[in-house]
């Protein structure tokens, strides 16, 4: 690559890392908390998420009667999520949906089924309880909703490319001779090495974005998976194999809000249907995840944690029942069915540290600061070549007169 290419590639990665400098600084400090969100949320809110059983045989309440007390308690919501899974001493979480309620979740006690309390997720105005939704609304959409979601789409695209430009910048110019050499001089650019602090910041930016590029460009594009999937999702399906989706299901006329099965029959039918799907390809059901119906498309959706998930809790196998015959409509497989949903599977559990359990969580809190201090040193690398500018252009230009 030639001087000016190269000198073209360098302005163009330092005006990306100054437009997106802050909101990769929000983002990484954000992802660092959010790492160990449910640990937070437990012990930020402990009256809501946390639960002892009236005695030690106490047994949970069945979740379709748990399910239905919560729809008798709140008439005028849509509860359309039925959650199958249970950790011991945490509560129940349900979603509300409608037009006019004040809150849009609530934790209920399995053992007994008292209402904890209630939230409107995100509302940071309701206090602590909402400190972490906030906080998660801030890191993906700047707590904007759809303008801040786009805003941040946006960012992970130039950030993905350029993870490929910094990348490049580090390479040492081809010259003549033995390519040993080459390598042994981009060696030098993975090192950290000391001296004044403006070399110390270079160094530190270079080296730490070379140390870290594979994590750093998974976070990136995975926050267009998450963010900007008008962009993602066709420039996947260029490249991989896709299994079909939630869209492969036509929207109804007019949502149907009572399918003619009931959630007391749903379940088993549901969990017929996936043990004879798990049967014919030989998947092992470790954990039920939720039951969901979706009134638009008049269907069940059914998740589960199988041997082709790699979350250590939750599930993204995903079997799909019609709402009214509980015939079979189809099955989605989290890995070893399509490539591209693989990758795309281990990219989104990666991000959220949903995996490997702690180690991973304090691996992607690391790498949140990371991100951050990234953009810090980049801009101080910045202003130091733009403080050197300043005094040349005076020294130029009394040479020239």
């Amino acid at each position: 690559m030639g001087r000016s290419s190269r000198g073209a590639l360098l302005l163009l990665h330092r005006y990306i890392g100054l437009l997106l400098a802050l909101f990769l600084a929000l983002a990484g400090i954000t992802g660092s908390l959010l790492a160990w969100n449910d640990e937070l949320e437990a012990a930020i809110s402990p009256q809501l998420f946390r639960v002892q059983p009236p005695a030690p045989s106490s047994a949970r309440i069945d979740p379709v009667r748990l399910h239905a007390m919560v729809r008798e308690r709140y008439p005028d919501a849509f509860v359309a999520r039925l959650p199958l899974e249970y950790s011991a001493g945490s509560s129940v979480l349900f979603a509300l949906k409608g037009k006019r309620l004040t809150n849009d979740q609530v934790f209920v006690d399995p053992y007994t089924g008292r209402i904890l309390g209630e939230r409107m997720w995100g509302d940071i105005g309701q206090g602590r309880k909402n400190l972490m939704p906030f906080i998660y609304h801030l890191h993906y959409a700047l707590a904007l909703d759809g303008p801040g979601l786009f805003i941040f789409g946006v960012v992970a695209l130039l950030w993905s490319v350029d993870c490929f430009i910094g990348a490049w910048l580090t390479l040492p110019p081809r010259r003549a001779g033995p390519l040993p050499s080459w390598w042994r001089r981009w060696w030098s650019s993975w090192k950290l090495r000391g001296g004044s602090a403006y070399k110390f910041s270079f160094n530190l930016h270079r080296a730490g974005g070379l140390w870290t590029w594979a994590l750093l460009f998974m976070l990136a594009w995975s926050s267009v998976a998450f963010n900007l999937p008008q962009v993602y999702e066709p420039a996947m399906r260029s490249l991989f194999a896709h299994q079909r989706g939630m869209e492969a299901f036509p929207r109804l006329p007019a949502p149907k809000m009572a399918p003619d099965i009931g959630w007391e029959q749903a379940l088993p039918a549901a969990r017929g249907l996936m043990a004879g799907q798990a049967r014919a390809l030989g998947l092992q059901v470790e954990a039920e995840k939720s039951l969901l119906y979706d009134p638009a498309r008049g269907i069940y959706r059914y998740d589960v944690r199988t041997s082709r998930d790699i979350r250590h809790r939750g599930g993204h196998t995903r079997l799909v029942m019609d709402g009214d015959s509980g015939a079979f409509r189809g099955l989605w497989l989290p890995t070893g069915a399509a490539s591209g949903d693989t990758i795309t599977t281990w990219l989104t559990t990666l991000h959220m540290a949903a995996l490997g359990g702690w180690p991973v969580q304090l691996l992607i809190c690391a790498l949140g600061l990371g991100v951050t201090a990234l953009g810090v040193t980049g801009i101080l690398i910045w202003l130091k070549k733009r403080r050197a500018a300043r005094v040349v252009r005076p020294v130029r230009r009394a040479r020239l007169s």
